[in-house]
């Protein structure tokens, strides 16, 4: 399995389903009030603010949270005010992560995540320590029954994009940062609204981890770096053997 910024195959997630239904709303009302803060609050004018709000459509966020969370950003409510700040570090056998963060405190969510890392076996880095083995890129996701993969790929490319993925999973469209709304405008026109458009690292490199011990303690820290609020998106270069994966799920 290979490290990418999603945890959809990340396992052993603890709490119940209702606490972490809560942690990803606390997440999304938070993208959705710095992207009403960044822009405008009508999201036809404002990309990052409409992706919010399809992501917190996705989870069946009640429309009345999406509606404060937007008049909070737009200043219309009073609200705290979030900074969007990036981490870097390295993790157990030398995985390299990008935390990106939305925090009302710069000083407590250093000191939750430099906490985090060294009960992980991780190192809390400086910035621009691993952002080299990145590339940053637009990245669109589609799910598979959006679009044949023959049509989405010819769709993708005329629209701009630089890659396609299809698969069962569904379709990764991948593209320039700047192209990444021209390019989500003209698939959006063609098949829907997107599950998710937004810009991501994506690894030039992986780094093996085929020790199942280090394996569940890098699984370890991303659980712990995903369970915190400020968190809004982690990316990490490994890639864990499928057998690795299979004695761990036991």
């Amino acid at each position: 399995m290979a490290g990418h910024s999603q945890f959809k195959n990340i396992m052993h997630r603890k709490g119940a389903q209702d606490a972490r239904r809560a942690k990803v709303f606390t997440k999304l009302i938070r993208e959705l009030t710095t992207a009403a803060r960044s822009g405008l609050p009508d999201p036809a004018a404002n990309p990052r603010l409409r992706t919010a709000i399809q992501a917190a459509r996705a989870a069946n966020m009640p429309k009345d949270t999406v509606e404060r969370a937007i008049k909070r950003g737009s200043g219309a409510e009073d609200g705290a005010s979030y900074e969007e700040v990036r981490y870097e570090g390295y993790g157990p056998g030398g995985v390299a992560l990008i935390i990106e963060v939305l925090t009302d405190n710069r000083h407590r969510i250093a000191s939750e995540l430099r906490s985090a890392f060294d009960k992980n076996g991780g190192t809390l880095g400086e910035s621009g320590s691993v952002a080299f083995m990145f590339e940053r890129v637009g990245l669109i996701r589609y799910p598979a029954a959006a679009a044949g993969a023959d049509a989405m790929f010819e769709a993708a490319l005329d629209a701009g994009a630089s890659d396609v993925q299809s698969g069962d999973a569904g379709h990764e469209i991948a593209c320039a940062p700047d192209d990444l709304g021209a390019v989500r405008d003209a698939l959006e026109t063609k098949f829907g609204a997107p599950e998710s458009a937004r810009l991501d690292w994506k690894p030039l490199n992986t780094v093996p981890v085929g020790e199942a011990e280090k394996a569940q303690t890098l699984f370890d820290l991303l659980g712990a770096l995903e369970d915190n609020d400020d968190v809004q998106r982690v990316s990490a270069n490994y890639d864990v053997p499928d057998d690795v994966m299979q004695r761990l799920s036991v």
